[in-house]
This record gives C-alpha cells, sequence and structure tokens, in this order.
C-alpha cells in the first residue's frame, strides 16, 4: 500500500478504533456505576502491545484489533485476594445488574451512532438529490440477436446490455420480442456491455455504435420493458410509498421489488410532463428476490442539506431507524441465503479499505460509515453468540429459567471454544480481504 493509501486508512483505522472503545466503556461504566469491580479494560485480545495498570483497573492495548474486553476479578481468581463473597463481584449481583453491565456495550453503541447522525445533520449535512423520486437511469437486457455488423464490434448473444436515454426499445407482446432502438445523435453513441464470460468476473465495455449503418439488436424483454418502463421515467411512489430526495429511496425501491417477486407493484412514473400509473410484476431470480431489469439512482445530483434546529434530532432519528432495519435486514438474509450472501462478510481488513475509498471520496461521509459500523456492532454483539454479549445474556436467562447458574465449567468451556471461533474467523476474513486487495 502506497503512503497515500496509508494516509486514507488512518481515519476508518480511527473509527473502528474509536468504536471499540465506545463499546467497551459501555461495559465498564456500567460496572462501575453500580460499584461492580472492573480491574481489566482491554482493545484487543492477544499479547499486550501496552498497558497501564491505574488505581483499580489495568487498561492495555493488544496484539489482535478484533474488538476488545472488560476483566473482572472473579475470572482470575489466583491474582486478586477479593473475598469470593464480596458482593461487589459480579458474579454475585442480581440477574438484572449482569444483564446491565453484559448489554451496555451494545447500548453504548447505539446512542453513539444516533449522536453521531445528530452531528452529522447538524454540521456537513445529509445528502439529499437534488429532486424527489427515484430515477430509472438505464434499462438492462440481455442479448438474444444481433446483426452481422454489430457483432463485428463485439456484441455477441448473451452479453448485457445497459441502455440509457440515448436508446428507446420496441417491445413486441405477441411475440414477447424486444429490440433496442439508437436514438438520431450527431455525435457517436456508446453503448455499455457486460461480456458473458465463463470466468467470476464478467467484463464490462462501452462499445461506440455505428452512425451510418443500421444497428440491430433484439434484447430478452424484461420487466421493466414488457410493463413499459423507459429510461429517464422517475418514479414517484410504488404501492403507496411515495419517494422523497433522501440518498438511500433508489434502495427502498429496490427492496420493494426484491420482495415482491411475482407481485404486481403499483407505480406512479413522471414522464415529462405526464404523470402515468404501471402496474409492474417482478421477475424471480435464482436466489428468489424479484427484478424488473432497470437501473436505479437518485433522481438529480446528489447535494449536502444541513438540518437547523430541533429537527435535526427526528432527522437523526429516521436515518438511525433506516440503518437499523437495514442491519437486520442483512442479517436475515445472511441466514436466510448463506451461500449467495456469505461471500459478501466484511472484516476489519475490507472495512477499512471501504472507509479508506470514502475518506478519498468524500471525508464527510466518515460520519454515515461511523454510525453504520457502530449499529453492525451493536446487532452482531447481541446475537446469542458464543464470547458474544449476547452469548453471556443467553447465560443470564437460562439461570433465570432454572433458578441457578450453569455450571461455570460448562459456561467457560462455551465461551473459550466461540472465542477461538471467532478469532479464527477473524484471522480468516483478514487473510482472504489482504488477498482481494492485492492487484492481479
Amino acid at each position: 500500500m502506497s503512503i497515500s493509501g496509508i494516509l486514507f486508512a488512518l481515519p476508518a483505522i480511527a473509527v473502528l478504533a474509536l468504536l471499540i472503545i465506545v463499546h467497551e466503556l459501555g461495559h465498564f461504566m456500567a460496572a462501575r456505576l453500580q460499584g461492580i469491580y472492573a480491574n481489566k479494560f482491554s482493545i484487543g485480545f492477544g499479547p499486550v502491545l501496552w498497558k497501564y495498570q491505574g488505581p483499580e483497573t489495568e487498561y492495555a492495548l493488544r496484539a489482535f484489533p478484533l474488538g476488545g474486553f472488560v476483566g473482572f476479578p472473579e475470572e482470575d481468581p489466583e491474582e486478586n485476594t477479593i473475598d469470593p463473597k464480596d458482593p461487589n463481584l459480579l458474579k454475585n449481583r442480581p440477574i438484572l445488574d449482569r444483564a446491565i453491565v453484559m448489554s451496555a456495550g451494545v447500548i453504548a453503541n447505539l446512542i453513539f451512532a444516533y449522536f453521531v447522525l445528530v452531528l452529522q445533520m447538524a454540521t456537513v449535512g445529509a445528502p439529499q438529490a437534488e429532486k424527489p423520486g427515484v430515477l430509472v437511469s438505464r434499462i438492462v437486457a440481455e442479448v438474444t440477436a444481433a446483426s452481422p455488423n454489430v457483432a463485428d464490434l463485439g456484441i455477441k448473444v448473451g452479453d448485457t446490455v445497459f441502455f440509457d436515454q440515448k436508446f428507446d426499445y420496441t417491445y413486441n407482446a405477441s411475440a414477447n420480442t424486444a429490440n433496442l432502438v439508437v436514438k438520431p445523435s450527431e455525435q457517436t453513441v456508446q453503448l455499455p456491455v457486460q461480456h458473458k464470460s465463463e470466468g467470476s468476473k464478467p467484463e464490462l465495455a462501452k462499445i461506440a455504435l455505428p452512425q451510418d449503418a443500421a444497428v440491430s439488436i433484439e434484447l430478452k424483454p424484461t420487466a421493466a420493458m414488457r410493463y413499459g418502463l423507459k429510461p429517464g421515467d422517475v418514479i414517484v411512489s410504488a404501492n403507496g410509498r411515495t419517494f422523497g430526495q433522501a440518498v438511500d429511496e433508489q434502495g427502498m425501491l429496490r427492496k420493494i421489488i426484491e420482495v415482491n417477486p411475482g407481485k404486481p407493484i403499483d407505480l406512479s412514473v413522471q414522464r415529462g410532463d405526464q404523470l402515468l400509473t404501471v402496474a409492474v410484476t417482478p421477475e424471480a431470480i435464482a436466489s428468489g428476490e424479484g427484478r424488473i431489469g432497470a437501473g436505479l439512482d437518485a433522481n438529480g445530483t446528489l447535494a449536502r442539506k444541513r438540518v437547523g434546529g430541533l429537527t435535526v434530532f427526528s432527522a437523526a432519528a429516521n436515518e438511525f431507524q433506516k440503518i437499523v432495519y437495514d442491519t437486520i435486514a442483512g442479517f436475515g438474509m445472511l441466514v436466510s441465503r448463506f451461500n449467495t450472501v456469505a461471500s459478501q462478510v466484511a472484516g476489519p481488513v475490507a472495512i477499512v479499505a471501504a472507509g479508506s475509498r470514502i475518506t478519498q471520496s468524500d471525508a464527510a461521509n466518515l460520519f454515515y460509515f461511523a454510525a453504520l459500523i457502530s449499529v453492525n456492532l451493536a446487532i452482531i454483539n447481541i446475537l446469542p453468540l458464543p464470547a458474544l454479549d449476547g452469548g453471556h445474556l443467553a447465560f443470564l436467562l437460562l439461570e433465570g429459567l432454572r433458578g441457578k447458574p450453569v455450571p461455570s465449567k460448562i459456561q467457560d468451556g462455551v465461551m473459550q471454544t466461540g472465542l477461538m471461533l471467532l478469532l479464527g474467523l477473524g484471522i480468516f476474513l483478514i487473510i482472504r480481504d489482504t488477498a482481494n486487495l492485492i492487484p492481479q
């Protein structure tokens, strides 16, 4: 990585470190405010790189930056002289007190994410589209036939074309066929084409089409084409949900399409001065999601807009709600479609790489980046898995149901196994993501 690349990565690294500190501070402060002993505060796992011994707590920075932990005296009985029956030991506190400590890291991350969004809205503002609605920027379709002069340019059967407002199409409903139409132009028209490939990364090229010759490209009709959507259309609403200027409105429309395969979606479409009503039925793809074969984008250029007064809190709350909803939905997809989604799971290296790209393009987006990762960190930790906060809470729930704690040997074994699996997964993701960053 170049020096500039390292410099751009530093803000993302700082954000991750801050989120870990916030999470562990949540646990630490929840314990201290209840008078519970906490003798270790560590960022990272493994060998100690640096430490400071305070009056009651050892603060440490460790080798593997895959999280952190707050330690309690009863976890190391040989290293402390506290009476095992001391009521200020975590293990001797009521279930509710312990649950507050275990859940405080998650709560801290969620609160932090919300106030980061408040700060973003009040200072740099949130990006908004120039106009309300979602723009159909292009139609995406597969080539089923091409004239010889087009084939000579490199457009083959099975390729995918992405055409915008420089093009149109004709659709024959009885034959269920469509043909690409090049609109008259004084300049050379370029058609983005994704070539069919046996590899995992299909090529994408822009091919200049001849102006002085007939062009015949037959396409496999998509849902967007069958129901008459055109490049340049603006979708005003879908199934009664009106789209505003928020930057993620096209994401909301995509979700409506994805969850309605084979079901009609009522669209209000602005085409010039006309307001049309179109019912589009998405096609189901292999994953079971709906697709219409259209590229969706923000309607116009994006610009940041600050939110003033007390409305900043409600605006941040709305954005926070969207992030939480999308994150939970993402984890749901990971469970329901593990084979297709698992490869998208990102480790620390990929997260830092994404943060580095954000820093290079628009450093103001680091606010949103921090909020997004903080919410993800909270939801991951609340999952009832060994070594995570949710795992500890699950044992507390079992204790409440049984009327007595789960034997410490069982808890320790489960937690240690979970920690080793977590570290193993982290190391695997670091190696994989680092390899993906190396130019092939």
